[in-house]
């Protein structure tokens, strides 16, 4: 692994975290997640499953972990299945965890090889009542391709149908969306590596870079500081490119007087970063540029400081469409009378701000979570307000990460440049030298 290893301690207390919400004589199964296949006899890179990542800590294909805390056999309320090894595939993919690593690892005493499972997990699933299966509930996503969870499900189902099954990720969303310390060092590391990439990007702009060339730029900086790579696919964006909001073709010129939309993240122990900032090809913003650039930081100023405990996302996403209002009409985009005569359910700052302020950030870069549930100590959000106005090339959004707490939001990118002055500033520290 590129990173350090997270201490054992933390999952062990995310599986009693789990265990407490299971119904009495259950047993629940996680797999990681399938090696995709790429082409003729390649595949994606791995990336393990986010929920058995965080039961277990071990991030590594073909792994399986069962927890059963009402077990009535001995030592076996807490399972692992790896991959048993050979000097075979040592030798051509390179050594696999041993148990012993793997028990470090992740807490998990009991460790089996994978091909000892089917015995084992039989017998353990006729001593229990229940079966908690994790499939991927994300209300926005749904994947035309099965996953490894999903079909070893139907597997369960026709080999045990007198048993009750329940959903896992109910319970790990509830979980997850609430941070540990040590998950928020986490995250800050992959932070402070994307920090210190949109640094180098600062130094290295300049009118005839082509977008992937900041982008190598940026991946140059991540692995050099231990990040596995990107947490989501970058967006570099110039000119009219910066107002499409999921651009990652990422192949044009940045001509002198574009905008440059940023929006990408450094991805360390799995447990991801969010930035977007926007910056001048020239080193130099207009003043049209300048003016909507400002309004768009002082909306982000201002919402920052509305993730607080006891609001709700859709009650903070109304105040911070009617502080987008106000700036829009500032800047001569909106009329007041008509934003007066609005409809609520089409509010017109839609417009120029078309997407959400804020989601949950973690083991993914759009976590799990319940958006219905009141926004509590310890989870973390971005947060991004945008304006985006193609007639005028311009799309502006800022984005920080900020975590929680009783005492008062915390922005855990506040170390990053973001100022228009000092971000000019540092473009031109070269010249000026």
């Amino acid at each position: 692994m590129r990173y350090r290893a997270l201490d054992p301690e933390l999952y062990k207390l995310n599986r009693k975290r789990f265990t407490r919400k299971m119904m009495p004589d259950s047993i629940a199964i996680f797999h990681s997640n399938d090696l995709m296949p790429r082409s003729g006899d390649t595949y994606y890179p791995f990336r393990q499953n986010a929920g058995l990542f965080y039961l277990s800590g071990l991030d590594q294909a073909e792994t399986v972990v069962v927890l059963f805390p009402d077990c009535i056999k001995e030592g076996f309320e807490e399972v692992a299945f790896i991959k048993r090894t050979n000097e075979y595939i040592a030798t051509w993919e390179g050594q696999k965890y041993t148990k012993e690593e793997a028990r470090k690892i992740s807490g998990i005493e009991r460790i089996y090889w994978l091909d000892e499972m089917d015995n084992i997990l039989h017998e353990l699933i006729l001593l229990a009542k229940r079966i908690y299966v994790n499939l991927n509930e994300h209300d926005r996503f749904h994947s035309q391709v099965a996953n490894r969870d999903q079909r070893f499900t139907h597997k369960l189902t026709q080999q045990y149908p007198a048993h009750k099954y329940h959903r896992s990720q109910p319970i790990l969303k509830k979980l997850m969306m609430i941070k540990s310390p040590v998950e928020v060092d986490a995250i800050q590391e992959a932070i402070q590596i994307t920090g210190q990439a949109f640094q180098r990007v600062l130094e290295f702009v300049k009118p005839g870079v082509k977008e992937y060339e900041i982008e190598a730029e940026i991946i140059r900086e991540f692995i050099r500081n231990g990040a596995t790579g990107h947490a989501y696919d970058p967006i570099i964006a110039a000119g009219q490119n910066s107002c499409v909001l999921h651009y990652i073709d990422n192949d044009k010129v940045c001509e002198a007087g574009d905008l440059i939309l940023l929006d990408f993240g450094a991805e360390y122990a799995n447990y991801a970063a969010d930035l977007t900032r926007v910056i001048p090809t020239s080193g130099q913003f207009s003043a049209r540029q300048r003016e909507v650039y400002d309004a768009v930081l002082r909306v982000l100023k201002a919402s920052k400081q509305l993730l607080v405990p006891g609001t709700t996302l859709e009650e903070y996403h109304k105040e911070v469409g009617r502080l987008m209002e106000s700036e829009l009409i500032g800047l001569q985009l909106l009329d007041k009378k008509e934003v007066a005569r609005q409809s609520s359910e089409r509010p017109l700052y839609k417009q120029y701000f078309m997407h959400g302020t804020s989601h949950h950030l973690g083991l993914n870069v759009h976590d799990l979570s319940n958006r219905y549930d009141p926004i509590q100590a310890g989870m973390v959000f971005t947060c991004e307000p945008a304006i985006y106005i193609k007639e005028e090339r311009i799309g502006i959004r800022l984005e920080n990460d900020i975590l929680v707490t009783d005492d008062g939001p915390i922005d855990l990118m506040k170390h990053i440049p973001i100022e228009a002055d000092e971000i000019e500033e540092l473009m031109n520290a070269g010249v000026l030298n």
